[in-house]
Order: C-alpha cells, then structure tokens, then sequence
C-alpha cells in the first residue's frame, strides 16, 4: 500500500507493507493554489513511488472525512472542500483508495505498531499547531468526526484558533500557538512556548492541568485502556505536562478508569500519520 500524509506545509508519503514497515518515502511541499494542484500533488506523490506490487492507497488528512462517501468536508490551511478522496483520486489512480483524519491515522498507527500495542481501546491527542486526535474502539478506528481538540473544556473560554469560531475548546488551552499566548501573557511580548519549555516554567502546569481534563472527558466517554500523546509540542512539553495531567485526570474520570488508564507519548513520531494512512488503505482491499 501506499500512505499519503497531508499536512500542511507538506506531504509525507510511503509504501507500506500490511505489517506497517516502510519500505520507501517521498516528501513533497504543499501546494496551496488551488484544489487542483493539490489533488495533482497528491495523485503525483503516489504515481512517483507506485510499483506493480501496489494494490491501494490511503489518505491521511487535516479535516473531517465522511466515512461512508470518502468526502473531505473542508480544511482550514489547504485548498481542500468537498473532495471525494475515493472517487477523484481513485479513479485517476486506478487504485481502491481509502481516506480518513489525519488525527485517525495516526491513532490506528499508534495500536497497531506503536504505544499501543497489545492495547484494543485507544485516545490519541496530538498537540501541535491545532490539538488533533483519534479514537480505536475494540481495535477498530472510530468512524465518527473524532475532532477531539474541539471538545469543550471551559464553558464561553478563550478563542479557538483558526477558522473556528468556538471558545474553551482544548485547541485553545493545549496546542502550540496557546503556549505561545500564555508566554506572551507570564513572560512578555515575543515570548513563545520554545520559552517556557527553556525554564520550564510553573505556566506548564497550567496546560497539563486543562490536558488532564480533557482526557478525563475522553475517558469517560470511551474508557480507553491507553492514552497517547504526540504532536511536536505534546512530545517536547510531555515532562512538564503528565504530572499535572494525571491529577486532573483522576479527579475527572469517573472510578476505575482514572486509576487504570495509560498515558504515553506517541512512538511513531512524524511518520505514525503516513503508516497510518497506508493501514487504512490496507482495510479499503
């Protein structure tokens, strides 16, 4: 199979065998111009490490996927509204072609090869631009929305960031630019999240705390057996935010499930959204 990783900046793609090993990569910046030129790189990216003993291909992407049409409903970074995944790109591919969150991908990449091997039940956050997420439900990906970072954890909070018109989402709390604000706010002007992790300072607690609330929510909606958190900011603030987030969680989730869960950091690191994307083109055969 094929794994394609749509973010942002760039695209991340690789041939993936069933057992998840990556044999080969290519990454290539995103085009931002139009649609078109986006759907050209993506179908490019996979004609350019296509063999004869590639039998699907699978998306990984910053948005919402109707899972039973394969329609990407809308990003807000890239040129991307109401594609069909499966019908464009698949018939220009000749491929069967499946596609899901990125956020997903990278939860079902996270079971299966990852922090959570062994484990059947799994909430994935991914602390980085935004807060994504994903969710395995009896070793199954969650087929629902998933938007996880858009849960709601402080009623009429701060501003969610980018196009979204909530507040006291997790997004507003627990991602990079919210760091970069609550630097700004302890530190002073210019300051960014880069300075607080460099002093470690006493403000992390404060987003370990709002993180733990989040994950009590999630615990007591999915009971997972295992929490796992990546994201470039959820990996390097982690020592600074586990502590903080386990108190919170046990004081939120409801009994025994505050006291059992695991809380881990993602192990697949940038590649786990690609690897990911190529399982779920493994379930579209």
């Amino acid at each position: 199979m094929i794994g394609v990783d749509l973010g942002g900046t760039k695209i991340l793609a690789g041939v993936v065998d069933p057992s998840g090993r990556v044999e080969s990569t290519l990454e290539v910046p995103t085009p931002t111009s139009s649609q078109a030129a986006l759907v050209d790189a993506l179908v490019g990216v996979v004609e350019q490490l296509r063999t004869p003993q590639v039998v699907a291909a699978g998306f990984g992407v910053p948005t919402r996927v109707n899972p039973k049409t394969g329609v990407a409903i809308g990003a807000v970074n890239i040129p991307l509204h109401r594609l069909s995944l499966r019908d464009e790109i698949g018939s220009r591919l000749g491929l069967p072609v499946g596609a899901v969150n990125d956020g997903g991908a990278a939860a079902l990449a996270e079971l299966r090869l990852g922090a959570g091997r062994g484990a059947t039940n799994l909430v994935m956050l991914t602390l980085g631009t935004g807060v994504g997420g994903g969710v395995v439900i009896d070793g199954q990906l969650y087929q629902g929305w998933a938007e996880l970072g858009h849960t709601v954890i402080v009623v009429d909070g701060e501003p969610c960031v980018g196009a979204c018109s909530g507040r006291g989402h997790v997004e507003a709390y627990c991602s990079g630019p919210a760091a970069d604000r609550i630097a700004v706010r302890e530190l002073g002007y210019g300051a960014t999240s880069h300075d607080l992790l460099a002093q470690a300072h006493p403000a992390l607690t404060e987003i370990g705390h709002y993180l733990g609330c989040a994950i009590g929510s999630l615990l007591n909606v999915f009971n997972p057996e295992i929490v796992v958190i990546g994201g470039g900011f959820g990996i390097a603030a982690s020592e600074y935010l586990f502590a903080p987030a386990r108190l919170a969680i046990l004081r939120e989730a409801l009994a025994p499930a505050g006291q059992e869960v695991r809380l881990a950091l993602a192990e697949l690191g940038a590649a786990a959204g690609m690897i990911g994307a190529g399982l779920v083109a493994f379930e579209a055969l």
